[in-house]
């Protein structure tokens, strides 16, 4: 009887919108299929990673760029077909509280549905819904990367909570050999940074009673104070050098709980997270977000939609529900930003007087480039298209995309469906990055095709 009960839906999922300009105005061939990709979808979901405000609010701590767009293009991003927008990611504070609760205000007067930030840390979690003759889709949005003090407070019954993101904290954990290990004991011990695993470090990361003799703590207590949530450099004596990343307990639990209401609220759920960290390289997910992946999906969610470091990483299936661990993004217009902060201005030795195409230009020529001019891996991404029949994955579609890295900023940075080389580089990048993950993708004419039922084999099998 109903259209929802039949457990189909198409989803368009992509990185971070870094969108300050208009995109109406626009009749490439390429871009407006990509265009018409989006709204071909139920669902289009990607990463804010802007604030939309008119310089209301202060901005706060130095960043690379404080990111800002005019509200009235929030119209633009709708009409090139997104429906939902996480905004938990590490510009999520650039103009301090003010700048979220304004943003938010300002998402909400456009009608854009948003996750992952809030007046309170309870806010932040709350899942964004929306319906769809296909059925409820629900999105929690969630980030690794971003400063302490971004993270939203809680809200007590006698006080109020903190505007901020939901930020899923997390700690490096470096195994060092045994004359490294003896070296960092003596600086612990002579300079009184050592000493026993703070109770709050333990609990808030799941750490059982460590031997003095096998983990070393470098805290400087005088700077960090008693109770400071401010994780301590922690080493484990091994046989080699490793690192390896450590998930806050709490906050893992918290955003289980809130896509665990999300299950039983929605017919679909979607969970966003933006991460910076790589593993042993930049193409890979640090070990704390691929645990994070497989929680979510065991939890309930249907997807785990990641973007952060503006690349391609792989593609997993795991238990049957696709794990994309990051596309890099879906617009780069963060080099024509109108204002920047002299915090900002001072990193490249501007002063007060010089324009914000200063800064950029000057940023621009501390970039390495390939010797040959060509192409980064920043410089293409992809958009993913999901299909689900029966409520069980049955189709999953890569569509490369590029920026016009090589054009003038005022032309760059718009999404345009690549072909030739430019698609071919990107795929091949997703079939090497995604093959340790047991996915095979099969490239057919310009976009990559995910072989699903391979995939969810080689889950199941692991």
């Amino acid at each position: 009887m109903y259209e929802s009960a039949a457990g189909d839906i198409t989803m368009a999922l992509a990185g971070d919108a870094m969108i300050t300009r208009a995109l109406k105005p626009f009749r490439e061939k390429r871009f407006l299929q990509l265009r018409d990709i989006f709204h071909g979808a139920n669902v289009r979901i990607a990463n804010g990673e802007i604030l939309f405000h008119n310089y209301e609010d202060w901005p706060t701590y130095l960043t690379q760029t404080y990111m800002r767009c005019d509200p009235r293009f929030i119209d633009d991003l709708q009409w090139m077909g997104i429906n939902m927008l996480g905004c938990a990611n590490n510009h999520g504070t650039d103009y301090g509280e003010g700048g979220v609760l304004t943003n938010n205000t300002n998402l909400d007067r456009a009608g854009l549905l948003h996750a992952g930030t809030g007046t309170n840390y309870a806010e932040a979690l709350t899942p964004a819904y929306l319906d769809t003759p296909k059925g409820r889709v629900a999105l929690v949005s969630a980030t690794s990367s971003s400063r302490p003090n971004s993270r939203a407070g809680e809200q007590r019954v006698d006080m109020k909570g903190r505007p901020g993101v939901n930020l899923v904290r997390w700690i490096n954990e470096w195994t060092v050999d045994e004359e490294a290990f003896n070296a960092l004991q003596r600086i612990a011990r002579e300079l009184g940074w050592g000493g026993t695993i703070p109770d709050w470090l333990r609990r808030d990361y799941g750490l059982s009673g460590d031997d003095v003799d096998s983990v070393v703590h470098l805290m400087d207590r005088n700077q960090l104070g008693v109770g400071s949530e401010d994780p301590a450099a922690r080493f484990r004596l091994g046989d080699a050098f490793e690192r390896h990343t450590l998930l806050h307990r709490g906050d893992l639990q918290r955003n289980l709980q809130a896509v665990g209401e999300a299950r039983r609220m929605a017919d679909w759920v979607v969970f966003s997270m933006h991460s910076h960290e790589g593993g042993s390289s930049e193409d890979e997910p640090a070990e704390h977000v691929q645990e994070m992946a497989h929680a979510v999906i065991d939890a309930g969610a249907d997807v785990f939609l990641g973007h952060g470091p503006h690349l391609d990483r792989g593609i997993e299936i795991y238990r049957g529900r696709p794990i994309l661990y990051s596309l890099g993004q879906l617009i780069v217009q963060n080099d024509t930003v109108l204002r920047m902060p002299q915090d900002g201005m001072t990193r490249y030795n501007l002063g007060l007087s010089a324009p914000p195409a200063d800064l950029f230009d000057a940023r621009l020529s501390t970039r390495s480039r390939p010797d040959d001019g060509g192409r980064t891996p920043r410089d293409h991404s992809a958009v993913v298209t999901l299909t689900f029949r029966q409520n069980a994955l049955s189709g999953l579609v890569i569509h490369p995309i590029g920026f016009g890295h090589t054009l003038p900023r005022s032309q760059s940075g718009r999404p345009i469906l690549t072909e030739g080389t430019e698609a071919n580089e990107t795929l091949t990048r997703l079939q090497r990055l995604s093959e340790p993950l047991g996915t095979v993708i099969d490239i057919e004419g310009e976009t990559g095709v995910v072989q699903v039922s391979a995939a969810a084999s080689h889950s199941e099998s692991s």
